[in-house]
């Protein structure tokens, strides 16, 4: 499967919203000794899930690129709204292994958990490879999905404060340039007497 990479058409996260996803990645990866790391969010003009901010393996090109969300186990994990843990992947039919090849790196193992808020799953957070030692039990797993909340009350937070900003703009009434020359020009003359 080929990978469907950006068409420029739809709007990216913010600088802020991107730097917090990266650090969220970067952040999961490290708990967790991991090999890679991913935030895919999904795209409600077509329920695409796209990857948002990459760690380790496939960071300089896969931001961007599309997943439908029916694949895979991240598309499983968007549509259940369940964390799931895979030991090994190769056995698992829900792995989309020609995917992950189109990738460049196809993991052996993956610790995968929806970011939900309010309800709603807004993405998916993914550890590939996460190291033997930092992934002893299920209870590492509801870390990473305690990680995964946290992750999504931010963006939340920020996509409500990006409404917030855009409802402001659209009510603040915003002058023509003719206007504004003309009121400068009147208050010249208010000054000039």
């Amino acid at each position: 499967m080929p990978l469907d990479t950006p068409s420029g058409e739809e709007p990216a996260p913010d600088g802020a919203v991107r730097l917090l996803l990266q650090s969220v990645v970067d952040v999961a990866r490290a708990i967790f000794g991991a090999a890679a790391g991913s935030v895919f969010l999904l795209d409600d003009s077509d329920g695409a899930l796209v990857f948002q901010a990459v760690s380790g393996a496939g960071e300089d090109f896969l931001v961007g690129t599309r997943l439908p969300a029916d694949r895979g186990i991240a598309g499983w994990v968007a549509a259940s709204g369940e964390a799931m843990v895979v030991d090994d992947l190769a056995t698992t039919p829900v792995f989309d292994r020609e995917f992950a090849a189109a990738t460049s790196y196809v993991p052996r193992t993956l610790m995968a958990a929806p970011l939900v808020s309010r309800g709603r799953v807004l993405g998916v957070l993914e550890v590939l490879d996460p190291s033997p030692r930092a992934r002893a039990d299920l209870a590492d797993l509801d870390l990473l999905t305690l990680f995964a909340h946290q992750a999504a009350i931010a963006l939340r937070v920020a996509a409500d404060h990006a409404e917030q900003a855009a409802r402001v703009a659209r009510e603040t009434p915003v002058a023509d340039e003719e206007t504004l020359v003309e009121e400068f020009r009147r208050f010249l003359r208010q000054r000039a007497k």
